[in-house]
């Protein structure tokens, strides 16, 4: 079976809303839109995927009716696993919670670790890598659905991240 059709990750593989309908009496949806929770426990959303690469969405047009321009997710790394090698017009802000690494942005080499907010930019092909001896773990922040509704829609997965755990972190998952 070809990688392309292989089903590696759901998310990647199933029909998403990336922008909701939004229709309704002007007073009613402004109503709406002002009762909703502005706090999202990060910790009540389980993490999916694995062995090699851990992700929960946290906001998104899916989930959250209180926005439809941007989406953020954490996402973990065991060290010395990647994640896919992908590219996407919109960029992005990585924020690095715990671990350290390093990204390959259009072949060139940047490092980071916890603390520092690292930059995507629009259109570039990219790949996540954990570095050092302990998971990588970072919040990614984009406004892709915004990029979706104005019809930017260039996002390709170059290659998966891999379908095996690093050696030593075979029975890691984030959650314990």
């Amino acid at each position: 079976m070809s990688e392309e059709k292989e089903v590696k990750w759901e998310r990647w593989q199933k029909k998403r809303i990336f922008v909701r309908e939004v229709s309704g009496k002007y007073n009613e949806i402004y109503k709406q839109l002002v009762e909703q929770p502005r706090v999202y426990n990060s910790k009540e959303i389980p993490f999916k995927g694995g062995p090699a690469k851990f992700g929960k969405h946290i906001i998104n047009p899916q989930k959250s009716f209180i926005t439809q321009l941007i989406e953020a997710h954490i996402d973990v790394l065991p060290p010395g696993s990647t994640g896919q090698k992908h590219g996407h017009m919109n960029s992005a802000v990585m924020y690095i919670l715990d671990g350290k690494g390093h990204d390959v942005h259009d072949g060139k080499r940047i490092d980071w670790k916890a603390g520092d907010a690292a930059i995507v930019d629009n259109a570039c092909v990219h790949q996540h890598f954990a570095d050092g001896d302990k998971p990588a773990r970072y919040v990614i922040i984009k406004a892709k659905p915004a990029f979706l509704f104005a019809h930017l829609m260039f996002q390709k997965t170059v290659t998966y991240p891999p379908d095996h755990a690093p050696d030593g972190w075979e029975d890691y998952h984030p959650e314990g």
